[in-house]
C-alpha cells in the first residue's frame, strides 16, 4: 500500500484528486496508477485503470490472474469492472468511497456471485492516510486549508 500511497501523493502533486494504484504479482510491481482525468482530459484516467493497463502491457495479456491491485480509495463502478475483466485476484483499497464505490459503499461488483469471477476484497489498509490525503486536497480546494488542532 505504501507504493500506492506514493501514487497518490503524485496525483495530489499535479492537482489530481490524490487516488494511486499499484497491480502486484508474485511481489513484483507491474503496474503503476494515480490519477490523471485532468491532465490528460480523460475520464478514465482514474489510477486504478492505469494501474490495470501497465501491468497488462508489463505482461502482454488481458487477464492478471494471481495479481492483486493496492488502491489508497475504494473503486469506482468502471474501475471495479476493469478489476473484474482483468481477473484480478485481490483488491486491497484503503478508504471507503461512499458516493462512488463499487466494492462495499454503493455496490459489490467485485463479490457478485452472479459474475463468473470474483475478486477478493480487503480494505481498511492505511486507510486514515489515504482519507487525510483526500481530505487535505478537497479542504484546499474549497479554501479551508488550515487544520484544526
Amino acid at each position: 500500500m505504501a507504493a500506492a500511497l506514493d501514487e497518490a501523493r503524485l496525483a495530489r502533486d499535479l492537482d489530481e484528486v490524490p487516488v494511486g494504484a499499484v497491480v502486484v504479482l508474485d511481489g513484483h510491481i507491474l503496474g503503476r496508477g494515480h490519477n490523471q482525468t485532468r491532465g490528460l482530459a480523460d475520464p478514465t484516467a482514474h489510477g486504478e485503470m492505469l494501474a490495470i493497463r501497465a501491468a497488462s502491457q508489463a505482461l502482454g495479456t488481458q487477464r492478471l490472474v494471481g495479481a492483486s491491485l493496492y488502491t489508497t480509495l475504494e473503486p469506482c463502478f468502471m474501475c471495479a469492472g476493469a478489476a473484474s475483466h482483468a481477473r484480478l485476484a485481490r483488491v486491497i483499497f484503503g478508504a471507503r468511497d461512499p458516493k462512488f464505490g463499487a466494492c462495499v459503499s454503493l455496490g459489490r461488483v467485485l463479490s457478485d456471485t452472479r459474475q463468473n469471477h470474483q475478486v477478493e476484497i480487503t480494505e481498511g489498509v492505511a486507510a486514515a492516510e489515504a482519507r487525510d490525503l483526500l481530505q487535505l486536497f478537497f479542504q484546499s480546494k474549497r479554501g479551508g486549508g488550515h487544520s484544526a488542532g
